[in-house]
């Protein structure tokens, strides 16, 4: 994944209709996701060695000595943007195109949560109660367990700076800019309506990279 060039979107911008409005999705990733991206660019020209980290390594380093101070805080919003966003395009797709959950990995979240259904409320419940911007986040542990969390602003369970710390395996953006447009104020309705736009199979393939301490892009 490319530090400084905006990924193309995996599928069309109608595709994830009628949960997420092509509009929105146009808006998202050819605006906002493109600042970050020329935000990122703009500092690794005054800081041309962060190149060699890569999008990943880059977002391990967030709050480390190795991100200088001049762009620490440029390189936290605009790095986590830009991996948040590439992340979270691929663990969408078109409704009804997949079959949820392999059996390794119900198997891990029935161990973590019980069952899909209470992954899903806890998953939700943090996803609404992310107080202003930031994104909820189902993770996998270094113990090999699987835990849910959220991070402020476009934070990620990568950075160091951050309290829970994992590798991805799905996430989900609640930043108004990613639902107001269709659904207003009513994040918990675009939450709920998230779930069928889920791409089960990269979500899957996201699990079974973590198992072998993989970090998804």
């Amino acid at each position: 994944m490319s530090l400084t060039e905006l990924p193309p979107l995996p599928y069309d911008y109608s595709a994830l209709e009628p949960y997420i409005d092509a509009e929105t999705m146009t808006i998202h990733h050819t605006k906002h996701h493109a600042t970050y991206v020329n935000n990122v660019k703009g500092a690794l020209e005054k800081f041309p060695e962060l190149k060699d980290l890569g999008l990943v390594d880059l977002n391990k380093a967030v709050g480390t000595e190795k991100i200088p101070k001049e762009v620490a805080t440029v390189i936290r919003n605009n790095g986590g943007g830009h991996y948040n966003h590439s992340f979270f395009w691929k663990v969408m797709g078109k409704p009804g195109d997949n079959n949820g959950p392999s059996a390794d990995l119900k198997a891990a979240i029935d161990s973590s949560f019980g069952s899909l259904d209470e992954m899903k409320s806890k998953f939700n419940a943090a996803a609404a109660g992310r107080f202003g911007s930031g994104w909820a986040w189902l993770i996998s542990k270094n113990g090999g367990g699987l835990e849910i969390t959220s991070t402020a602003n476009q934070d990620n369970p990568l950075q160091a700076i951050v309290e829970d710390k994992g590798i991805p395996i799905l996430g989900l953006d609640v930043w108004e800019h990613a639902y107001y447009l269709k659904y207003r104020n009513l994040r918990p309705a675009y939450i709920s309506a998230w779930w069928n736009v889920v791409n089960w199979e990269q979500v899957n393939a996201n699990f079974e990279a973590a198992k072998k301490g993989a970090v998804p892009i």
